[in-house]
């Protein structure tokens, strides 16, 4: 018995020393080595200051701003509470909230057709993208705000549209943030 439990104790650390702090330290240090940028957050820096991060939305309201997805996670865009709100398609909550925000868009811009991302949220709650749909969607107003042609806003819209990965995997997508600050450096709001 007293062999046994010396044996089960002897496991206990090695295992523990092995998979509980090698693996992890391995892992970690291929990761920094292979990928050191999405191993740190994808954080983005201007003039020294992290503004953000790529990989994880955040918030706009200000009407010179393209918008992100409407954000399920805490009061939006919460990393420590991902998820999706986990609502029903009759639940008087969403269906609330999603004809508001239709409401909202189609003030905006009633020419067009709301485009779906705009007004649903992600699994996750914290997409960084949308489609370049809903970018363009918004190009009117940013155009307005920041006194720019369409055709300039719809030109920056372009050279922040990423394409499928790997050519087939997911939708072409903008990110937001990245988007915003291309903005901002070329047509900054006086």
């Amino acid at each position: 018995m007293k062999k046994n439990f010396m044996i089960a104790i002897r496991m206990t650390v090695v295992t523990t020393l092995l998979l509980g702090i090698g693996y992890p330290l391995v892992a970690t240090g291929l990761a920094q080595f292979l990928f050191p940028n999405q191993a740190n957050g994808g954080l983005i820096t201007v003039n020294g200051k992290i503004v953000g991060s790529h990989l994880i939305g955040q918030p706009f309201s200000s009407p010179g701003y393209f918008r992100s997805r409407p954000s399920a996670a805490g009061n939006g865009y919460d990393a420590a509470n991902s998820g999706g709100s986990n609502l029903g398609p009759t639940n008087k909550l969403l269906v609330d909230r999603i004809t508001g925000d239709v409401q909202k868009a189609e003030a905006e811009n009633p020419s067009a057709p709301v485009p779906m991302d705009l007004i649903t949220t992600s699994g996750s709650g914290l997409d960084p993208h949308i489609s370049p749909e809903a970018a363009d969607f918004q190009a009117p107003r940013i155009a307005h705000e920041r006194n720019m042609t369409e055709a300039a806003v719809r030109a920056l819209i372009a050279n922040h549209t990423e394409d499928r990965q790997l050519g087939f995997l997911g939708e072409p997508r903008v990110n937001v943030l990245e988007l915003n600050l291309d903005l901002d450096a070329t047509h900054p709001m006086h």
